[in-house]
């Protein structure tokens, strides 16, 4: 049996994990302000926003710790097992929230959950690299990235439907539950790599595979083998510390709104869950919006004949520059229909920027390093987000939230200087 455009029911089947990873992820964001009155009685509104902070930080440093160990893991043992032990774990982590009794356990199943949920992005990306010609590879980023925003869309409106039905013990259940189904298509579809799976057709075969060489040429302009460098090796080049870097700075921008646009509606604008039904899936339209568009600019110029390190920073920059004048504006919107449409446009810049960031790895190395240095680049950006999701409490204690707005933008220009000064020219890395 043979199948069309094969690689593209892959990243379909990549971004639907996509889509579950955040609906997981979300529902504890979803229905900690109320359910957190129903666990801590006796505590303050002030007090449960800083238990559910330190309940995310345990999140995201176990997630920034998963980045770096998936990396490594979906290099040893190939994309198929890569996401059958990534989201297998996590579902079953998901489940465990029904049975969590308070912060300890809570944050043991959110350590195991953010462990294993990391692993979809460096498995994603190694996945890119390895069913995607160069020119294509922007465009199934930004596919796979949608999963997300669209996952935020589903998330808030879906969760606060099922509290009107269900108590959020089982509602932890049924939205674990779903990501084990997902395995099922998996298996089936994705049997091997591109080079051996039976169900691609020959010509597709060529082309995925004729598309991808990542080739380095010599002081005198001969072509190299794709250059594969080692950890040691990884972490001695510029370019590398350019995509950590620049990865650092924008993705915290990213987590800031995933963590507390719940939080931030009910507490600046009061909001029960019927509000957070209305209002909270809208600014992840414009993060789905920023995804396409961000891979079809870098598609449509790359096919136009312009290089990848002209493509690539193009779109990064305005990205950055979308995000910029939006998060300050965000700092007195005025309403709540101006703030999550303002944070709409946000994300919309940060998913424009972002996809073309995470595909830096594999334009800039090959073979079992693109994981590695995707696993790098997501250990540092979860890292810097906790630090800033940990301050977040302290920074906004009198309800204002200008100055996490502020630090935001600041992140937005690191980005943008890490990619100018540090990867001076988007191109396969020579050796030293």
């Amino acid at each position: 049996m043979k199948m069309n455009n094969l690689r593209w029911w892959v990243i379909v089947l990549i971004a639907l994990a996509t889509v579950i990873n955040y609906i997981d992820r979300q529902t504890l964001s979803v229905l900690w302000p109320f359910m957190g009155k129903e666990i801590y009685p006796d505590k303050t509104d002030a007090e449960l926003k800083e238990v559910y902070g330190i309940i995310s930080i345990v999140f995201l440093f176990s997630y920034a710790f998963g980045q770096a160990l998936f990396g490594k893991i979906f290099d040893w043992v190939g994309t198929r097992i890569g996401f059958v032990l990534s989201i297998g774990i996590w579902s079953l982590a998901t489940i465990l929230h029904a049975f969590a009794q308070g912060i300890l356990t809570f944050s043991i199943f959110r350590a195991i959950l953010g462990v294993s949920e990391a692993g979809n992005w460096p498995g994603a990306a190694k996945a890119n690299a390895e069913w995607f010609p160069t020119k294509e590879r922007a465009l199934a980023q930004g596919i796979f990235n949608s999963g997300a925003a669209i996952g935020g869309i589903i998330s808030i409106p879906l969760i606060g439907y099922l509290a009107l039905f269900f108590s959020w013990k089982v509602i932890f259940v049924l939205v674990g539950a779903t990501g084990l189904l997902w395995l099922i298509p998996w298996l089936i579809v994705v049997k091997a790599p591109p080079g051996a799976h039976p169900w691609i057709s020959d010509e597709e075969r060529q082309y995925i595979l004729t598309g991808q060489r990542n080739e380095a040429t010599d002081a005198d302009g001969n072509k190299q083998d794709s250059y594969a460098p080692t950890t040691g090796q990884l972490l001695s080049h510029k370019q590398s510390w350019g995509v950590i870097i620049a990865t650092a700075a924008i993705d915290p921008i990213w987590w800031l709104f995933i963590v507390w646009i719940p939080t931030y509606l009910v507490e600046v604008y009061q909001m029960d869950v019927k509000g957070l039904v209305i209002y909270g899936w809208v600014p992840y339209v414009g993060a789905m919006f920023g995804a396409w568009f961000g891979g079809l600019l870098a598609q449509n110029r790359l096919k136009a004949g312009w290089s990848v390190n002209k493509t690539r920073k193009l779109v990064i920059y305005i990205g950055c520059m979308i995000m910029l004048p939006a998060l300050v504006m965000l700092s007195d919107p005025g309403g709540e229909v101006a703030a999550v449409l303002i944070m709409a446009t946000i994300l919309f810049g940060f998913q424009t920027a972002i996809g073309n960031v995470q595909t830096l790895p594999s334009d800039l190395f090959g073979g079992k390093t693109v994981g590695t240095l995707s696993g790098f680049a997501g250990m540092a950006a979860k890292l810097a987000a906790g630090a800033l999701i940990y301050a977040v409490p302290s920074l906004t204690a009198d309800g204002n939230y200008t100055v996490v707005f502020i630090i935001g933008a600041s992140l937005a220009l690191l980005a943008m200087a890490s990619i100018a000064f540090l990867c001076p020219k988007i191109e396969p890395v020579n050796p030293k």
